[in-house]
Parts: C-alpha cells; sequence; structure tokens
C-alpha cells in the first residue's frame, strides 16, 4: 500500500518527470523481490510486481480523465488534456526500461539468465525475423515483413484496448511486459558491444560504456517510443470506456461523449502504429 499512495494523477499530470523516478523505483524493488523469492519464475514475476505497483495510478487516471471527458465537450481540448496523462504514462514506461536495463547490464549473467529468460526467449524470436529482412534485397520481402510488423502491432493494440476495458487498468500488464523485452535487448546489446571493447581498450574507457548504453537504448527506442505510445493511448481509450459504462448509462449523453472521445484515441493509436512500423522496418534497419 505505500508504493500506490506515494502520487496520484493530478500531481504526476503536474510533475511528469518524477514518473521516471517513480518507474525505475517500482521495477526495482520488483527485480529484487522476484530474484530474491521467485528466482525460479522472477523472468514473468517482475512483471507481475511491477504491474501491481503501477495498477493503482493507472486505475486512478482513467478515473481522472473520464471526468475530463464529462466536462469539457471541445474534442480538440480534451485531446490536449488527455496528453499530460499519455506524457507521464511515457516517462513512467521509460523509468521501467532504463532500470531493466540496468539490471540486465550489471547483474551476474546466471541472475540475468533468471530475471530475463522468457524476455529473452522472445528476443531471439523477433530477431531471426529481423535478420531475414536485413538480407532481402527484395522490395516484396520488407513490404512482407511490413505487414508482418504492423499486424502483430495492431493485435498488441487490440489485447492494450481489451484489457483496459475489461480490467481497468489492465493494459499496464502488456506495457511492462514491452519494457521488459525492450530492456533486454538493450541489455543485450550493451554486453555484447561491452565485451568487445573491453577486449580492445580494457576496462578503464567509461565514456564509451556510455556511449554504448546510450546508443542500445536509442536502437530500440526510435521506433519503440511510437509503438508504446500507440499502446498507451489505446490503453487510455479501454479504460475510458470501461469507466464510463459503470458510471453512466449507455444511452445517456455522457456516455455518447466518452465513446467518441475513445474512437478519436483508438485513430490516433492506429496512427502511431503505422508510423513505428515504417521507423523500424524502413529507418532503424539503415543505421544499425
Amino acid at each position: 500500500m505505500v508504493l500506490e499512495s506515494l502520487i496520484g494523477p493530478a500531481k504526476a499530470e503536474k510533475k511528469f518527470w518524477e514518473l521516471f523516478f517513480f518507474g525505475f523505483l517500482y521495477s526495482s524493488i520488483a527485480a529484487i523481490l522476484a530474484l530474491w523469492i521467485f528466482k525460479d519464475q522472477s523472468s514473468l514475476i517482475v512483471v507481475f510486481l511491477t504491474v501491481f505497483a503501477t495498477v493503482p495510478l493507472m486505475y486512478r487516471t482513467m478515473k481522472y480523465e473520464e471526468k475530463k471527458d464529462i466536462e469539457i465537450q471541445d474534442e480538440m481540448s480534451l485531446l490536449k488534456q488527455h496528453s499530460k496523462a499519455l506524457l507521464f504514462f511515457m516517462f513512467l514506461f521509460m523509468g521501467i526500461t532504463v532500470s531493466f536495463s540496468l539490471w540486465y547490464v550489471f547483474l551476474p549473467e546466471n541472475l540475468v539468465e533468471s530475471l530475463f529468460s522468457t524476455q529473452v526467449k522472445t528476443i531471439e524470436s523477433i530477431n531471426s525475423q529481423i535478420l531475414k529482412a536485413k538480407l532481402a534485397t527484395s522490395s516484396t520481402i520488407y513490404q512482407d515483413f511490413f505487414l508482418q510488423i504492423l499486424t502483430n502491432n495492431f493485435k498488441v493494440l487490440l489485447f492494450s484496448i481489451f484489457f483496459s476495458f475489461f480490467y481497468g487498468a489492465g493494459a499496464i500488464f502488456i506495457l511492462t511486459w514491452n519494457a521488459s523485452v525492450i530492456a533486454s535487448a538493450i541489455g543485450i546489446f550493451v554486453r555484447k558491444n561491452l565485451s568487445e571493447l573491453a577486449l580492445s581498450f580494457g576496462l578503464n574507457n567509461v565514456g564509451n560504456y556510455l556511449h554504448i548504453f546510450y546508443l542500445g537504448t536509442f536502437r530500440y527506442m526510435t521506433h519503440g517510443v511510437f509503438e508504446i505510445l500507440a499502446y498507451f493511448v489505446g490503453g487510455l481509450a479501454g479504460g475510458l470506456i470501461s469507466v464510463a459504462i459503470i458510471r453512466h448509462d449507455i444511452n445517456s449523453k455522457e456516455f455518447k461523449h466518452v465513446l467518441i472521445d475513445s474512437i478519436d484515441l483508438t485513430i490516433i493509436a492506429l496512427v502511431l502504429l503505422i508510423l513505428a512500423a515504417v521507423v523500424e522496418v524502413y529507418i532503424t534497419p539503415a543505421f544499425f
């Protein structure tokens, strides 16, 4: 009960940057407890414990944003208000991602294998598809890969909407899982390049180490930022409908206004996912 009482949606919107540190704190405590108590199942337990800490804030935010839907009639003004919540959600996500990345980089190998085993298997499956696209010379294969990425991202968006609709703040589970997978990918990239750097220059060039960490983060967040923002937007859309069903009659004017707002948010999420797929397939491979 201590973690969930640290911050509420109103304060989070005013001091959105603080959510980075809350995300870092929540996920770090989750990592310690998962390794300490549930070591053999820690790769999934760390996600669940992080979710448990963030669900109260997510749920209270859904109610807070739904209240704005009732008070604000102009759709553009309403979307501007929603952007405040989306901003602190993104900082929360970044805090979780950076925390997991650092745990991956600095933990001993045996603990890394326990804490991120499921995530690494997921990355290996994704990397095999990316390698196929990189080796391809046919534009048709690139188009197929683009459609595959887009279809997969649409599925995740759909899950985010459904999880928020049925479980209130359920989308945070999918987003925390994505944070752990992205962090594992960053950790793999950093550890691999640190090993090569150590062999070449020794262990005294801290600037190069930091450069590798930033490079690894940039590699996976160029498209990841758009994807995660889309999932948060979709999760917010599903959560708003969920709260509106509880608090209003489905034939009421208030419910219809919330529904229209949720549809607009879903459309924005779809556009963001298309942009993310373009960056992932055509831009990121050109630099990495």
